[in-house]
């Protein structure tokens, strides 16, 4: 089997003999009537005309015999066959696409529309203009693409061959149109907050840090739309929301990615047993756009996202499954049973981070139908309002499916002073060793000094498009960060990549 560099070099030689020929291999101008899916659902009526039509696409699955040619034409919703006959395109057109049109070059073809006699639909081309030349063939014509790491690498080649990722794609779309169309019809008013930020704050996670060359200073990327929103609360807007990217500087696996998109909404007068039911609502309807009903596959499991969600409070599920009073729990008491789970967790971590641990590797992924886990401590969510009847818990709610968090919502904290010392006790624990805990943000606390009035909030990130597609959700996102292959060094300090490199002293020559 010929190596890809063979394959490069003999489709090079191709495009010298097509310009030897006076055709342009990268024309800048293309024409078609119409989309293929038109052409095929209105074909019973075109069929029946003489006059040729001119669709485009990629060239897919060439087959030859003798004087008569078969391929299949793609553009991004569907295909057709293209048949070519001697006499039909004459001696000279002819052998130019026998010879020098390949599988994943870009076609304009015209011609009619009729059945084979197997039934097909299919074009009978009259002319052809090529629209791009493709150096490289694509998988299905070289070596495959069934490897998960290559198709993320290479996710446009993968886009090319596999049109149920393309589909995927368009229902992500549709997910997020939904979210954004259903909070403009409540009222919402959507907001741009700024991704370089001075404090980053608003989640427990690590953030990126980068510089500013104008102001020669260091800001972060944020990690969390959060602080900003709520600035705009003070400001007087009442019902908010932002759709965009955060940054976090964690682990890699199939529930987090470092650069994703996140939506925040904020809901001033309202609290969360408020913003639970309307959170219902918005995940109902846009389950039922995204998948065409309420149950959805995961894994082996059935969810069924319809009705009414159970709210389970967060220390009766804990005191049941771990078989002690969770609530009354030390850190010692913790450290001792995340040993009896064989977990290993960090040292120096403060009651809050302890609880959250062991509860999501020993309890949350056998959580499975959509659940609100309602009221955890007041030391595991340090921007949640308290609880009137029991101010050790935080008015919190997280929707809790599949084994995973798919988002969080609480009764905002809008007292300045507790903020504070909440702020304060976050920065003890990171200087205890904790590097996800928050950072003391004291223009925010000084904005909710100003006044902030009663707000419910919440978050959710594309995690839940990955739940109902039943992916990870690196495979759901178009070009995931991936680790350096052997030999690589992608580094900006490094200039361009060998392999650049090395194209661009060829077309240098050329």
């Amino acid at each position: 089997m010929a190596s890809q560099d063979e394959l490069r070099s003999a489709r090079l030689n191709k495009i010298e003999k097509l310009k030897n020929l006076s055709i342009n291999p990268y024309p800048a101008r293309a024409f078609r009537d119409m989309p293929i899916k038109d052409a095929l659902d209105d074909f019973d009526k075109l069929s029946g005309a003489t006059k040729n039509i001119s669709l485009v696409g990629r060239i897919h699955s060439l087959r030859g015999h003798g004087k008569i040619l078969f391929a299949d034409l793609q553009d991004e919703f569907s295909k057709i066959q293209l048949v070519l006959k001697f006499d039909a395109l004459g001696e000279e057109k002819f052998s130019v696409f026998k010879d020098l049109i390949d599988s994943g070059d870009f076609l304009q073809a015209s011609g009619t529309l009729f059945k084979t006699e197997k039934g097909e639909r299919s074009l009978s081309i009259s002319d052809f203009k090529l629209l791009t030349k493709s150096l490289i063939p694509l998988p299905d014509d070289w070596y495959g693409l069934e490897d998960m790491e290559t198709r993320l690498r290479k996710r446009y080649v993968d886009l090319a061959v596999n049109p149920e990722a393309r589909e995927m794609f368009r229902q992500k779309s549709v997910f997020w149109q939904t979210l954004r169309q259903f909070l403009l019809e409540k009222k919402f008013l959507e907001v741009e907050t700024p991704v370089l930020e001075n404090i980053t704050g608003g989640a427990d996670a690590e953030p990126f840090v980068t510089h500013h060359n104008a102001l020669d200073r260091d800001f972060y990327l944020r990690i969390s739309l959060e602080l900003p929103l709520k600035r705009l609360l003070v400001g007087g807007f009442e019902k908010i929301f932002e759709i965009g990217r955060i940054f976090r500087n964690e682990g890699i696996d199939t529930e987090h990615l470092q650069d994703y998109t996140q939506l925040e909404f904020y809901w001033a007068y309202a609290d969360y047993t408020d913003m639970m039911k309307l959170v219902q609502e918005m995940y109902q309807k846009t389950i039922q756009e995204v998948t065409g009903g309420l149950e959805t596959k995961f894994g082996n499991e059935t969810i069924n996202w319809n009705g009414n969600w159970p709210k389970v409070k967060y220390f009766d599920l804990l005191s049941k499954e771990w078989g002690i009073d969770a609530e009354k729990a030390s850190i010692k008491d913790l450290y001792n049973l995340a040993e009896k789970f064989s977990l290993k967790l960090e040292k120096g971590l403060g009651r809050g981070r302890l609880l959250d641990q062991i509860y999501k590797k020993t309890i949350r992924p056998k959580l499975i139908q959509p659940q609100f886990l309602i009221l955890p401590p007041v030391d595991i969510e340090p921007l949640a309002k308290r609880n009137e009847k029991n101010p050790n818990l935080v008015e919190r709610f997280q929707v809790i499916s599949a084994g995973s968090e798919l988002g969080k919502g609480f009764s905002e904290l809008n007292d300045p002073q507790d903020q504070l010392a909440r702020f304060k006790e976050q920065m003890e624990l990171r200087k205890g060793g904790d590097k996800e805990a928050q950072r003391l943000d004291e223009d925010f606390v000084e904005a909710l000094e100003y006044g902030m009035p009663p707000t419910a909030g919440f978050g959710l990130s594309e995690r839940l498009f990955a739940v109902l597609m039943d992916k990870s959700v690196r495979e759901t996102v178009l070009f995931p960060p991936m680790h350096l292959k052997d030999g690589e060094n992608l580094s900006p300090k490094n200039g361009l990549p060998k392999k650049l490199n090395i194209f661009r002293k060829i077309f240098k020559k050329r």
